[in-house]
């Protein structure tokens, strides 16, 4: 007792005091910098509600069934949309871009919208007319030019219809056949002979005038005069515009804004039909789902690196401009792309699952000894637990000593990054919620979003949006139905398009006479009213014993090995196993072949049998944790050197996997691999 008494009462030694002291101000800066958690506006435990015929609806729609077309009142239409930023930026800062080695140079709001009333100006003087029957095409990579003729068609109420590189000549000759494209926006010349080379053969007939954003010789234009194309500057355009003013004619929320053409696998491409309530009822909707943590404003830059051409990139622009947010466009290379986020250091940041993993496979592949690894994932669990609590910061100590470098290599400003267009793995969603101290949103094909809200969430993609209502459908054939929660995921609402372009077969297909867009995704509703996606209808095949198997999930387990890059899985119902092309990874390769003992190029390594060997067992292993079937696991792999993709035409702009064109590249090795396992 008097050793206690004398303990808690006699002066304690300076060093203790000193130490405690430090203790107590360690404490305190962590609590005055740590932020408030993120609390999430409903129930996490009841997320959707159920309405009529067993579909649901987001519970931020709380009592009624209105489905929101908009966010902002005076912002109905994509036109609105700018006009709005227009007045909440004060005329700040629009769309930047940049050459090599310089910084970033910027048009400011009321710049883009006087240039595109140039330019619309200047279509209509050319005899276009002013209204939803009249479609132009964009056939560009993303830069301002394509923005601001965008916007000059929504300024007239005409109709937007992009075309991009990796749809091939024919399936432009479809487009511009299909759509009526009499005039062609392009970026460069060498664009521009590519649609000429098809009006030489005869075809094309509508196209009488390409509009060319760069510089172009005059043999060009002597080029176009002799098939009767009309071959004219941008800046031109624009002069003849300024010269010849019309004023604008906005559109109204249910008129066509955009036709935006899949790539498809087979088949001519289909021209999903978009109006602007589509597209704004979808930002809306993304919005109204993350107002209460993230508001964007006019501080914020993202960066514009998907291809425009596609629906995810122009739902993100959406929101940006009606935010009177700013836009930074890549210098068109994908590879220069670290060096643009580290100029322009974006704070919101769209990007595709797919590069998600190469971040992710090069962090953990950075992590070379035992000790680094488990120091990695010690500062992500920890960091992580941060994330479970709400808090979502880049200030901790483990960014400091272990997630400052991936943070600086995103420019070190990101505070939201959207992903989409293709399923992600929970560990890689984890680890970028600790890693990036940034809030990560989930969207799947822009009809649900997943809240990032306590606890968060992983292995499901969220809830709907509050723009449309998801209900499942039975798959009979595969043994899903809606009477389990599960089935075939379809949409109805103020997102849903308008069907495809002069195509009612497809158009049936897809939308059925309630309205309701049937997706091919297979999903499970959860018990706290999140949709989980667990299988696909479309590309699927079964195997020889009457499997089922959806390739693309067990991709994207085995993407997760740090030696694959890439990975095409293969098989069909005359065979009894799986097959697979691997993409090694170019960094990772050398460094793995050389723990088994050998050396050499790409190109030699992937010809050694002990190398593809311990890339399966690897690969094996992994499908083993993730839980995938014997029957899902590959029995045999090709090593391929070079990687898929847009440019060789095994992509399609949204990263994802050419499927008809790899088996067809590949047919050969398919077969050598079935028969050597035979």
């Amino acid at each position: 007792m008097d050793f206690i008494f004398h303990f808690l009462f006699s002066p304690l030694p300076t060093p203790i005091i000193v130490s405690l002291f430090a203790l107590a101000a360690a404490a305190l800066f962590y609590l005055n910098t740590r932020p408030s958690p993120i609390r999430s506006p409903t129930d996490l435990n009841c997320q959707t509600m159920g309405i009529k015929d067993g579909a649901r609806k987001s519970a931020l729609l709380e009592d009624n069934n209105n489905l929101i077309s908009y966010y902002y009142k005076d912002a109905k239409t994509l036109y609105e949309v700018f006009q709005r930023g227009l007045k909440v930026s004060g005329n700040g800062p629009c769309l930047g871009y940049r050459k090599l080695g310089r910084p970033y140079q910027w048009l400011k709001y009321r710049q883009v919208s006087d240039r595109a009333e140039h330019l619309g100006s200047g279509l209509i003087h050319r005899g276009l007319k002013p209204n939803s029957n009249t479609f132009v095409g964009i056939f560009a990579q993303n830069r301002p030019e394509w923005i601001i003729g965008e916007l000059a068609c929504y300024t007239y109420s005409m109709v937007v219809v992009p075309l991009y590189d990796t749809l091939g000549p024919e399936a432009l000759v479809f487009i511009i056949d299909r759509a009526e494209l009499s005039i062609v926006l392009c970026d460069n010349q060498k664009k521009a002979e590519t649609l000429l080379q098809n009006r030489e053969k005869g075809q094309t007939p509508v196209l009488k005038t390409i509009i060319i954003m760069d510089s172009f010789n005059s043999e060009l234009v002597e080029r176009g005069e002799k098939c009767g194309v009309n071959i004219v500057s941008l800046e031109e355009m624009e002069a003849l515009g300024k010269s010849n003013p019309q004023k604008p004619i906005p559109p109204k929320p249910e008129d066509l804004s955009i036709v935006c053409f899949t790539s498809g696998t087979t088949g001519n491409p289909k021209g999903a039909m978009l109006t602007h309530e589509n597209v704004v009822a979808d930002a809306a909707g993304v919005l109204k789902t993350i107002e209460v943590s993230i508001i964007p404003n006019t501080q914020d830059v993202t960066i514009s690196f998907l291809p425009l051409a596609h629906m995810f990139e122009r739902v993100v622009q959406t929101v940006v401009f009606g935010a009177g947010a700013k836009v930074g466009f890549f210098q068109g290379d994908i590879k220069l792309l670290p060096d643009d986020m580290k100029t322009l250091q974006p704070t919101l940041f769209p990007v595709v699952p797919r590069l998600l993993n190469r971040i992710y496979d090069k962090v953990q592949s950075g992590a070379a000894t035992p000790f680094k690894k488990w120091l990695l994932n010690f500062a992500v669990e920890r960091k992580y637990a941060e994330v479970k609590d709400g808090i979502i910061r880049k200030n901790s100590i483990w960014d400091k000593l272990i997630f400052n470098k991936v943070q600086d290599s995103l420019g070190g400003r990101v505070r939201v990054m959207v992903t989409g267009a293709a399923p992600i793995s929970p560990s890689v969603l984890k680890f970028l919620r600790a890693a990036l101290g940034c809030q990560v949103i989930n969207t799947l094909i822009l009809c649900v979003c997943m809240l990032f809200f306590v606890p968060p969430p992983t292995g499901h993609v969220g809830v709907p949006l509050p723009c449309n209502f998801v209900k499942l459908v039975d798959v009979e054939d595969m043994n899903y139905f809606a009477s389990n929660g599960e089935g075939e995921v379809c949409i109805q609402g103020r997102n849903v398009f308008k069907g495809y372009l002069k195509d009612p077969e497809r158009t049936a297909e897809a939308l059925d006479e309630e309205g309701w867009l049937h997706t091919g995704d297979v999903g499970k509703w959860l018990p706290s009213g999140v949709l989980k996606i667990i299988d696909r209808k479309k590309n699927i095949f079964k195997l020889a014993q009457g499997e089922y198997i959806a390739p693309e999930k067990i991709e994207n387990v085995y993407v997760r090995s740090a030696p694959v890059a890439q990975v095409f899985v293969h098989g069909d119902s005359l065979q009894s196993c799986l097959v697979a092309v691997v993409v090694p990874d170019p960094e990772v390769l050398p460094g793995f072949a050389k723990n088994l003992g050998f050396h050499g190029s790409i190109e030699e390594l992937c010809k050694i049998p002990e190398v593809k060997k311990a890339i399966i067992s690897d690969m094996t292993k992994l499908g083993k944790e993730a839980g995938l079937k014997s029957f899902e696991q590959v029995k045999d792999v090709h090593l391929h050197p070079e990687q898929f993709t847009i440019e060789n035409g095994l992509l399609t702009p949204t990263l994802k996997a050419k499927r008809a064109e790899l088996k067809n590249l590949f047919q050969s090795q398919i077969d050598q691999l079935y028969a050597k396992i035979q």
